[in-house]
Parts: structure tokens; C-alpha cells; sequence
């Protein structure tokens, strides 16, 4: 499972995405509302169609939408890995002491990806931040997020 708050989706999600399809049988891709972070620019259900129409080519890929613990979704789904990726050390810190919580809680296990080089500087709140400002955002995202983006914030 890789869960996520995918708001919005970016290319570095879907490197991640791909890689995993690449080592699992079955990938469950969790659109979950992170409560420390600001309201959601996309409703958990807009996140949940945009990635359905973005990952729509990858039949083992399922895609679903909850507000629990992750490793609840996990257990609802029947995954035993999470799956993250990675960009930089701090993503590690942080990562690190849930993947912790989660296996000491369920004893599912966390697989870290790291992100390609090429997507490794791109994060949903940078992404947000340059299409709120009026930014050519076609280079981080998928086309389908860029257009809802335009839409979003009326260009």
C-alpha cells in the first residue's frame, strides 16, 4: 500500500507508484487526510478521481480513500508493506519513527523507495504554492492535475 495525501498527485508519486507495481503483485494506492497539514486544495474524493484517471493504464493498482491510521487502511485492504518515498534526509527522520509506530501497532512492515534524482526537489505544498501564484506547474505534475490546477485557481 502507498498511502499518501496526494494533493495534488505529483510525478514523484507516480515514480513511486510505478516502482512499486514493478515489485508487488497488487499496489493499493490510500488517499488519506493528513491532519497536520492546511485544509486540502482537492476533496479526498477529487484526489481519489485524479488518480484513478492518472493510474488508469496499471491494472494492479487500486486506489481508495479513508480517514483512519494508515496502518488501518493497511489492515482493510490486506497489505502487509507500506510502501514510501523518499526524497531527502528529512523525509527519512520522519518516515522512519512511523514506520516504527506501524510495525510496533500491526507489525506491518515499511519498504522506503527512494524517489529518482529527477523528482527528488518536487513536493505537493511547492507544487500548490507556484500554480496559487500563477506558475507553469506542467513539468511536476500530470496533465489531467495541471489542467484541474488551472481550473482551481481560475486560469
Amino acid at each position: 500500500m502507498f498511502p499518501g495525501s496526494f494533493d495534488p498527485v505529483h510525478n514523484g508519486h507516480l515514480e513511486v507508484i510505478e516502482r512499486a507495481i514493478a515489485i508487488f503483485d497488487e499496489v493499493v494506492v490510500a488517499v488519506l487526510r493528513n491532519p497536520q497539514k492546511a485544509e486540502p486544495l482537492f476533496t479526498a474524493s477529487e484526489r481519489e478521481e485524479i488518480l484513478r484517471e492518472c493510474l488508469a493504464d496499471y491494472a494492479a493498482v487500486r486506489v481508495v480513500s479513508m480517514s483512519t491510521l494508515v496502518v488501518e487502511v493497511a489492515r482493510s485492504v490486506g497489505a502487509q508493506v507500506i510502501v514510501k518515498g523518499l526524497r531527502a534526509v528529512t523525509d527519512f527522520e520522519n518516515e522512519l519513527q512511523m514506520a516504527q509506530m506501524n510495525h510496533h501497532l500491526t507489525g506491518v512492515e515499511t519498504l522506503f523507495l527512494p524517489t529518482g534524482s529527477e523528482y527528488s526537489f518536487i513536493a505537493s505544498r511547492l507544487v500548490r504554492e507556484i500554480a496559487r501564484f500563477g506558475g507553469d506547474v506542467s513539468a511536476f505534475v500530470p496533465a489531467v492535475v495541471a489542467s484541474r490546477m488551472k481550473e482551481r485557481f481560475g486560469e
